[in-house]
């Protein structure tokens, strides 16, 4: 849970950061109870910095892909993002933009 990732971080058991052995850290997330591997690449681009970060199940990616005539099933877009390495959480940053979801629109 949520709770047990802030102590782990304020024990200093666990240490997210552009240092941090990437291979280590993502073991480690994916170890605690409710993280899978979603909320481990959101942290990985988030705390790691790490370019190549990918999110193929999450809706929105899929959904911008579909409409950029991309593949929308995670195998298919995982196969077809592997031209994209090492820079996949650009693609991410860039589908999530593109999408016509209502959150990235501002009011006007």
């Amino acid at each position: 849970t949520f709770t047990t990732l802030v102590g782990q971080l304020a024990d200093g058991t666990l240490h997210l950061g552009v240092e941090s052995d990437w291979a280590e850290a993502r073991a480690r997330l994916l170890a605690l109870p409710g993280f899978g591997p979603w909320t481990v690449d959101v942290i990985a681009m988030r705390a790691f910095g790490d370019p190549d970060a990918f999110l193929p199940t999450d809706l929105g990616i899929r959904r911008a892909a579909g409409e950029l005539g991309l593949p929308s099933t995670p195998a298919a877009l995982i196969a077809r993002a592997e031209a994209w390495r090492p820079w996949r959480a650009y693609a991410v940053q860039y589908l999530w933009a593109t999408d016509s979801h209502p959150i990235n629109f501002l009011p006007v």
